[in-house]
């Protein structure tokens, strides 16, 4: 079992940022704490490796990288790529983290708490 699973909808649009940067190797993520809630997800393209992380690979070859530090907060994190419906307008699409680990989220959705 994965740290994380990703949707396909979310490794389909890693993938398309992956070609727009020539030289990204890969998906990292991280948490930081910021925010109204106090923590909040850091998704990146990395373009090398950063020491003590922890790699796997998804669907369709993938490099996902785990920062440590945050591996019990993200485990068992699910990773979407969905419209936004809360959106005036047109509906944006987005990332979204489904993280069994949560207490709570602020208003405005950027940032979580944990226990």
């Amino acid at each position: 079992m994965s740290l994380i699973t990703l949707t396909d909808a979310a490794v389909s649009h890693i993938k398309n940022n992956l070609e727009k940067k020539n030289d990204g190797i890969g998906f990292r993520l991280s948490i930081k704490k910021t925010g109204c809630s106090g923590y909040a997800y850091v998704p990146s393209i990395i373009h090398k490796v950063i020491p003590n992380d922890l790699h796997f690979t998804a669907q369709e070859g993938l490099s996902i990288y785990i920062d440590r530090e945050w591996e019990g907060f993200i485990k068992g994190t699910i990773i979407d790529y969905v419209a936004d419906k809360n959106t005036i307008g047109l509906p944006q699409k987005r990332l979204v983290f489904i993280n069994p680990n949560e207490k709570n989220r602020c208003g405005c959705g950027e940032s979580f708490t944990t226990e």
